[in-house]
């Protein structure tokens, strides 16, 4: 059985690098058995923040009439870590006016560039690891060309980028899964019981690692970075924003009151 959970959803729109903050969205999928012989966990949680989205750049005068931008859909760690130690795969589907509007991409990072002149809704399927969970999870996402932040002429220099960020929950995984992320950047696990005995974890190989990160990604100035501490600081900025505003209308009154 598969458990959703969407109390909240949390999506940035920017042209630049402002976003506005949002409660976060949170997707808890439970597996059936694992028919193999891997035990699983209970009462543990591993959580992987992840984010998910596009980013379009204009073209400007390489543009034509069937080709006006370049823009890449993608799903990343929400910190840049690489995802592949969880994913398998993820397919993409595009609107069938694309040649192949299925596209699989079965190594990190979970991405494609494409070319064209219209917005359209990509469904994003992602496929977990044997030992992750066997089923599946769809997520969609618009594909936005032109900014409805920014006004004035477009730029080849200021990319139209829209991110949603997820924290997918797995419950009860399997001693396997739990082996090979433990101390992983890519997943937030829990305090483990000191008596739990893992399997040995496989070796990673580094090379593997440092292509499936996004850390040194092309566009990777304009992602937006999502972290306990960016959203802390937000609320600080907000409140304070709302301070001011209470002290001046409250100048106001005492004037008119005066």
């Amino acid at each position: 059985m598969t458990l959703i959970s969407l109390p909240s959803d949390q999506n940035h729109s920017h042209a630049v690098e402002e976003s506005d903050s949002t409660p976060h969205q949170m997707i808890e999928i439970e597996d059936e058995e694992n028919k193999s012989s891997t035990k699983k966990i209970k009462d543990l949680e591993i959580c992987v923040p992840i984010a998910y989205g596009t980013i379009s750049f204009w073209l400007g005068k390489k543009a034509i009439e069937t080709q006006t931008h370049m823009w890449t859909v993608y799903v990343r760690g929400a910190t840049n870590e690489d995802l592949g130690v969880v994913i398998k795969k993820v397919v993409f589907q595009l609107h069938p006016s694309f040649s192949n509007a299925r596209r699989v991409v079965e190594s990190p990072p979970f991405e494609l560039t494409e070319r064209g002149w219209g917005e359209f809704e990509i469904a994003i399927s992602i496929f977990f690891h044997n030992d992750v969970c066997d089923k599946q999870l769809d997520l969609f996402h618009h594909l936005k060309l032109y900014s409805e932040v920014e006004q004035g002429p477009l730029s080849t220099k200021k990319p139209v980028i829209v991110e949603s960020y997820n924290e997918i929950v797995f419950p009860n995984p399997s001693d396997k899964f739990l082996a090979r992320v433990h101390n992983h950047p890519s997943v937030i696990m829990p305090r483990l019981p000191p008596t739990l005995n893992l399997p040995n974890a496989p070796l990673e190989d580094t090379r593997e690692k440092k292509r499936g990160d996004t850390k040194d990604h092309p566009h990777g100035q304009w992602f937006i970075r999502f972290s306990e501490a960016d959203e802390l600081l937000k609320l600080a900025e907000a409140r304070q924003q709302v301070q001011n505003h209470i002290v001046k209308l409250r100048r106001r009154l005492s004037m008119l009151e005066g």
